[in-house]
């Protein structure tokens, strides 16, 4: 593989319950800091008031595209410092992902933040291509998966990929709760709704050596699968979708050895279960398959913004000298049945 071929992370931003930085989130993350807290007003069909995790510094009141955009602006700065420190001008292509469409989140949600986000963004950075996806869980992973494409195709020098969601919509929460998914004393398999951002910025490692930006990981592989039998229906899931995403990474890497995992599992049994059968049919590829992180327990339920921030807590470890080893599996499962999973290295790859 060439430089050219290579894709590299040059910058990290993230925005969470936990902290408003890539390192205060990733800090509170390992000594298992918790954010979950009572809502300041929604209570559930068991007349409880509803667990989330929220961030502190927006006002719970501001809601829809806006409540993302805020979200979303400090943590792709901090992406893009990196390149803009450099004091050169170059396009960026921007690709975000949001929640999946759900009441309190219409179809052109999407859309909506990418274009308010770009027109804040394009004040500080020429952005030029990109564009929107409401993926779910799955989201901040397919950017990333999008964003190698285009970046080996010579389409653009760099991408700064996001995921962007919250789940603290009123219409949103009472959804989650009809559908028994709420966290509770009374439903110990719901999850707790959060809310956060993340983004990277992605490059080439020819372009990142050519503006004498320094990798913090490299992207060794990244892959997309589809499950049938989705979580809500009347189905059983067998981890299909989730087993082809890790077979399509480790088919191209047959010595590889997996040393750490972190995942969007919430708390709901269909995730754990998927798991368990992705793991039986990919036997020896995990140094300890059962040593898997769930940052949900920490900074709760964050839907699309999980595969991002998931990069962000892999390139703290790195740069802090805390990592379990050079190879970092992070993978996410939507509800609309997409999978993604990417292979993580140091700055140099798995050396």
């Amino acid at each position: 593989m060439t430089e050219s071929d290579e894709i590299v992370v040059i910058g990290i931003g993230a925005r969470t319950p936990l902290g408003f930085s890539a390192a205060a989130s990733a800090a509170a993350v390992r000594a298992g800091i918790s954010n979950i807290q009572d809502h300041p007003y929604m209570v559930d069909r068991f007349g409880e008031v509803m667990k989330v995790s929220r961030d502190a510094g927006i006002d719970i009141e501001l809601l829809g595209p806006d409540r993302a955009v805020e979200m979303a602006i400090m943590p792709a700065l901090d992406a893009l410092d990196p390149l803009l420190k450099t004091g050169r001008s170059a396009p960026v292509s921007l690709i975000v992902s949001t929640g999946e469409p759900r009441p309190g989140q219409d179809s052109h949600f999407a859309a909506a933040v990418h274009a308010r986000v770009s027109g804040r963004l394009s004040q500080h950075v020429d952005l030029e291509g990109g564009g929107s996806s409401a993926g779910g869980h799955a989201g901040g992973l397919l950017t990333i998966h999008h964003a190698c494409k285009v970046l080996r195709q010579g389409r653009t020098n760099f991408c700064l990929v996001g995921g962007i969601d919250s789940y603290l919509e009123p219409e949103t929460l009472e959804w989650l709760d009809e559908n028994q998914q709420l966290l509770s004393e009374k439903n110990i398999y719901g999850f707790c709704p959060g809310e956060a951002a993340g983004f990277c910025l992605v490059t080439t490692r020819e372009s990142a050596s050519a503006f004498g930006c320094e990798p913090l990981l490299q992207v060794i592989g990244t892959s997309v699968a589809s499950e049938a039998n989705r979580i809500k229906t009347q189905t059983v899931c067998i981890g299909d979708g989730l087993s082809a995403a890790f077979q399509a990474l480790f088919d191209d890497l047959p010595n590889a050895l997996v040393d750490r995992i972190i995942c969007d599992m919430n708390g709901e049994r269909y995730r754990g279960n998927e798991y368990g059968f992705a793991v039986l049919r990919n036997t020896g590829r995990f140094r300890n398959a059962a040593d898997f992180e769930t940052p949900a327990d920490c900074w709760g339920d964050i839907g699309a913004a999980s595969g991002t921030l998931f990069v962000s807590l892999v390139a703290e470890a790195q740069a802090r000298g805390y990592s379990k080893g050079p190879l970092s599996l992070v993978w996410a499962s939507s509800e609309n049945g997409a999978r993604a999973a990417v292979l993580l290295g140091g700055s140099k790859g798995t050396a």
